[in-house]
């Protein structure tokens, strides 16, 4: 796996991602934004995607949850800087009682858990 290439994919498809939530829905160049987006997904999705779940899988096993696995695009934080809301919910029993989210970062591309409160953990790095 080529891992500069999957970061370069990576942070373009955050790029686009932030940039369509700093338009207001009434802006005429949302709906083609938006179709960039989803375009950008489904190629990042089917380029790097087996190689992401099988990240994912390993992480969900290692978290000893039964949260089911998504695609790797749902991963993604809706902010530039990642904050604790970000990424996924996931279930997980060593973390009992909390509220934890697993979330996909690039430089370097990385899944890490968001505990609460600022807490990260990096679970898993390409």
């Amino acid at each position: 796996m080529d891992t500069n290439a999957l970061n370069t994919a990576l942070v373009a498809l955050l790029a686009k991602k932030h940039e369509l939530h700093q338009l207001a829905y009434s802006d005429t160049r949302y709906d083609d934004m938006e179709e960039e987006l989803h375009d950008l997904e489904d190629d990042f999705n089917e380029e790097y995607g087996d190689f992401l779940e099988k990240a994912l899988e390993k992480v969900h096993a290692d978290l000893s949850s039964d949260t089911d696995v998504l695609l790797p695009t749902a991963y993604l934080p809706n902010n530039p800087t990642p904050v604790a809301e970000d990424g996924v919910w996931v279930d997980s029993e060593k973390y009992p009682g909390k509220q934890v989210r697993l979330v996909l970062l690039p430089n370097p591309v990385r899944l890490v858990l968001n505990t609460g409160k600022g807490q990260q953990h990096e679970l898993w790095k390409a």
